[in-house]
């Protein structure tokens, strides 16, 4: 199963110590670089930063097709550069589901047939396996 991520779901869990979950619930999870970047490449501590530098299931991936990155920023407003690489890094992948919270990055990466699910939908999903 290929799990792409946002920023958001990582820093939220990792932020009340449950970042593990998305290693049980799914083996392994991949982030674009831009979501790297937002998360090591600030001034400040941000959850999670660490865990992604350091934890081998968490994988970061080069989007290759820029272009369309660049393209759903400019079709979109409010989608930040990590939401926009998550969507196309999804769509490269073929990815299974995509970690998202952001509704704007929900509505566009399912417009483009991609199954997203958020924080809630990660935490429903740990609480129904047990």
């Amino acid at each position: 199963m290929i799990i792409v991520s946002d920023t958001s779901p990582i820093t939220n869990l990792a932020a009340i110590g449950q970042l593990d979950l998305l290693r049980q619930l799914y083996s392994s999870v991949i982030i674009p670089k831009a979501v790297y970047n937002e998360m090591v490449g600030v001034n400040k501590i941000v959850p999670g930063a660490v865990e992604v530098q350091t934890l081998s299931w968490i994988q970061t991936q080069t989007v290759v097709n820029s272009l369309q990155v660049t393209e759903i920023q400019e079709n979109n407003e409010n989608i930040h550069l990590g939401e926009a690489e998550a969507i196309i890094l999804s769509l490269e992948m073929k990815a299974d589901l995509l970690l998202m919270d952001e509704r704007r990055g929900r509505i566009v990466a399912t417009s483009y047939g991609i199954n997203v699910t958020g924080l809630l939908g990660v935490l429903l999903q740990a609480k129904n396996r047990g």
